[in-house]
């Protein structure tokens, strides 16, 4: 595995004078070699040929030169050996020899990546990338996948990650493209989330009420997919800041016939608080009658009595109340 190292490199604004003084010395040198020839016309070869290695020196310096934004680092490769990582933004020099490579073939232009983005053109090794690595947060809306919940119903999920690098070397030379490996590593941990869950609760009573699923506990379910993805992102050197379901439904052959159950226990479960308020209800009415000596009931008519008033606090439609005007029995 490998180490950042973050080294310093001379600046620019350094080196850029002794640059110019070089090129102003070259050609200086090859005008006095004319000017100061001999007689014979024939010029001043020392100064010809010391003009010449001058110019060969300007043009060896160029190279060194590069510019880091904030939050941009650069990878330096001698000859294949990794010498550090400068991390400091601004105007630099550096050795000519470093590689000048890109270290990962992205979308021109584009420093996010994404399902689509990951598809586009790529830029060729030695188009001026110097090795360069962006430090800054990007964003992976992944596409929509279909996979099988804990219970084998197909379910349609996806997920947005946000993600950093974090060491340069690893993301570098540890993997072969860091920008494919997150995009592959979130789609198998997205998988591999969704298996390891229901998507809803099931029908086995007090037992389900706390279990974890996909769609009543969201947070919890980021949580597990943020730590699964980071262990698998930690070889690449990148760090998992975020990650959140962005999409979660049944599989269209099952969302219809997913969506009467849903309804069905909706309506079981209404119907089921509301028996046990009518029943809470009708047992305080009774008790109420006795304590305060209101009617004194048998059991049959307080039979009676139970089951009008079940029927009026259960029933859906209005009741339409019957008087009666004789006795009791009557």
């Amino acid at each position: 595995m490998s180490t950042e190292r973050v080294v310093t490199v001379l600046r620019g604004a350094i080196m850029l004078p002794v640059a110019i003084l070089v090129a102003v010395a070259s050609v200086a040198a090859v005008v006095l070699a004319f000017t100061s020839g001999g007689s014979d016309g024939e010029p001043n070869w020392v100064l010809f040929i010391t003009g010449m290695v001058l110019l060969i020196g300007f043009v060896g310096l160029l190279p060194g030169f590069f510019t880091l934004q904030p939050n941009e680092s650069r990878v330096l490769v001698l000859f294949g050996n990794y010498r550090g990582t400068v991390r400091k933004g601004g105007f630099h020099w550096a050795n000519p020899f470093y590689s000048n490579g890109n270290p990962v073939q992205s979308p021109s232009g584009d420093e996010s990546s994404g399902a689509k983005a990951s598809k586009g053109a790529t830029r060729k090794p030695g188009s001026g990338g110097r090795f360069k690595v962006s430090l800054r947060a990007r964003t992976f809306l992944g596409d929509k996948l279909k996979v099988n919940d804990k219970r084998g119903n197909p379910v349609e999920i996806a997920a947005m990650v946000v993600w950093h690098v974090q060491d340069t070397a690893q993301a570098v030379f540890d993997v072969d493209n860091y920008e494919t490996y997150v995009t592959t590593q979130a789609e198998t941990a997205l998988r591999h989330i969704a298996t390891a869950y229901s998507y809803d609760q099931g029908e086995d009573g007090t037992a389900s009420e706390s279990e974890i699923t996909l769609r009543g506990n969201p947070d919890e379910v980021s949580a597990t997919l943020r730590e699964d993805l980071g262990t698998r992102l930690a070889a690449a050197g990148v760090v998992v800041d975020d990650a959140r379901l962005t999409h979660l439904a049944y599989a269209p052959e099952i969302a219809q016939a997913m969506l009467r159950r849903q309804q069905a226990e909706a309506v079981i479960a209404a119907r089921r608080k509301i028996v046990t308020g009518a029943v809470s209800m009708v047992e305080m009415a009774l008790d109420e009658l006795e304590a305060k000596h209101v009617v004194d009931l048998d059991n049959e008519r307080r039979a009676v009595m139970v089951s009008n008033l079940l029927v009026v606090l259960c029933g859906e439609a209005d009741v339409t109340p019957v008087l009666n005007t004789g006795t009791l029995y009557q």
